[in-house]
């Protein structure tokens, strides 16, 4: 794909990206983010509810630990299926809610799930003794090897509870993507073996409301994460066709990557979102990483920017032409959808310009009223210079490179440094892109700096 048609595909890109009106089902939509921890809460309350019909009195320490087994047990069993839910990629969830709130629900999520199964292996074990008058230790052996589905159910503990472990922010810092990837689809594994278990041995469950409630939701969790993680991408692989076009360097480390196909249209795909690609080559096949779009959707193409960040995407940059993709997506909520400002600032640094410059592009915004702060440590580490500069004529926007080490460079982006290079801050609409610390600090002081906490976005991939 030569340079001279990439310009003119730009120039038939798609006009900005205007917010739909939001009466009715977009007034639902656009409350999503509240509305679904609402509705895991109310299943939640509905789960105790079962409990307390089949109670109806406690007394001694061993009902005590028997009734704590009880609703740990259920609790548990009700969040793991919410947890498969959350990182189904519904599309729906992923685009209005946001795939990086998703994951920090699902990580949260997980961790009480972990502490929910610990108290329930403790408390059932603990008061089974104390019942039959037997020490914990023999307890524990003859539920494990003489109750029914509990040696599948234990194996299924073992295996959730280490996922847990490699789940952890220390343990997790030394895995790459790929191997945490493969290490998390134990998850699916240790809830299909605990399953049975919960039937089997959950009195609350064993007919009525509960057995078919039960069933439901684990049955509709696997069957929606089968469609949309399995199925799903297998027929947009065989309509859409794509394929790798194109690999262009565009900075030290950094490669865009650019995809034709047929019928891209009907992709549906807005600025700012990404999609998780699954490039048909050695070595890549076995993972599907998640690479934001760098240009605006084309029918005839979409480019994406991948930075030398690991194995996978240093492998993106030995891509030839020719090569077949699988997605999934589009994802995300870091449009200009969620807008409604209107003055528009853009904060990006180092390979987070790759969604911004989209946005810049497209953001609706009066000339004058859109601003892109863009840093970087050293001027040939600039992703897209020409073309910022470019949009900044046609916008008539501002682009603001601001260049340096943290040493040589004070810090731009501090509240009162942010107010004297952005007059009337607090009423722009803000979208930050960039390093994980670097997006935290930054959102902390445009927070200080008075610009309210639903007109600042980001989005981040962290796993």
């Amino acid at each position: 794909m030569s340079t001279a048609t990439h310009r003119r595909a730009r120039q038939a890109a798609p006009t900005p990206d205007r917010p739909r009106e939001l009466p009715g089902v977009d007034l639902a939509l656009a409350n999503l983010p509240a509305l679904v921890p609402a509705l895991i809460a109310a299943g939640a309350l509905g789960i105790l509810a079962l409990w307390w019909r089949d109670t109806y009195a406690v007394t001694g320490a061993d009902q005590w630990l028997t009734g704590a087994a009880r609703i740990t047990g259920l609790l548990a069993g009700y969040a793991a299926p919410v947890l498969l839910l959350l990182m189904a990629r519904i599309p729906v969830l992923e685009r209005e809610v946001g795939a990086d709130r998703l994951a920090r629900w699902h990580a949260l999520g997980g961790r009480y799930l972990v502490g929910l199964v610990t108290a329930h292996v403790l408390t059932v074990t603990w008061g089974y003794a104390l019942t039959a008058h037997r020490g914990v230790l023999p307890e524990g052996v003859q539920l494990v090897f003489h109750y029914p589905e509990m040696l599948k159910a234990t194996i299924g503990t073992l295996l959730m509870l280490g996922t847990g472990a490699v789940s952890a922010r220390a343990a997790r810092r030394r895995l790459s993507y790929e191997a945490w990837y493969y290490l998390h689809l134990a998850t699916y594994l240790a809830i299909a073996l605990a399953f049975a278990h919960q039937l089997a041995n959950g009195a609350d469950l064993a007919e009525g409301v509960g057995l078919l409630g039960w069933w439901a939701l684990y049955l509709g969790s696997f069957a929606l994460l089968g469609w949309f993680r399995l199925v799903v991408p297998v027929l947009r692989d065989r309509r859409h066709r794509l394929r790798v076009a194109e690999v262009r360097p565009e900075a030290p480390g950094v490669v865009s990557v650019f995809l034709t196909g047929e019928r891209l249209d009907e992709l549906r795909c807005r600025p700012g979102q990404f999609f998780r690609l699954q490039f048909l080559a050695p070595g890549l096949r076995w993972a599907a990483n998640p690479y934001s779009l760098s240009a605006p959707p084309h029918p005839r193409f979409l480019r994406f920017t991948v930075k030398d960040l690991g194995g996978h995407s240093a492998a993106v940059a030995a891509l030839q032409p020719g090569v077949r993709v699988r997605t999934e997506g589009p994802y995300g909520a870091f449009t200009a959808r969620r807008g409604g400002a209107r003055r528009v600032l853009l904060i990006a640094a180092g390979v987070g310009i790759t969604p911004v410059r989209t946005l810049f592009e497209t953001v609706p915004a009066r000339p004058g009223e859109l601003t892109l702060l863009y840093r970087a440590r050293r001027a040939e580490e600039l992703i897209f210079r020409e073309e910022l500069e470019e949009i900044v004529a046609r916008r008539r926007a501002r682009l603001t490179f601001l260049l340096g080490s943290r040493a040589e460079l004070d810090d731009p982006f501090t509240a009162d440094r942010l107010k004297r290079t952005v007059p009337q801050l607090a009423g722009h609409e803000v979208y930050v892109c960039g390093p994980d610390g670097f997006t935290a600090a930054t959102i902390q002081e445009l927070r200080a700096a008075g610009v309210p906490r639903h007109r600042i976005h980001h989005e981040s991939f962290v796993f």
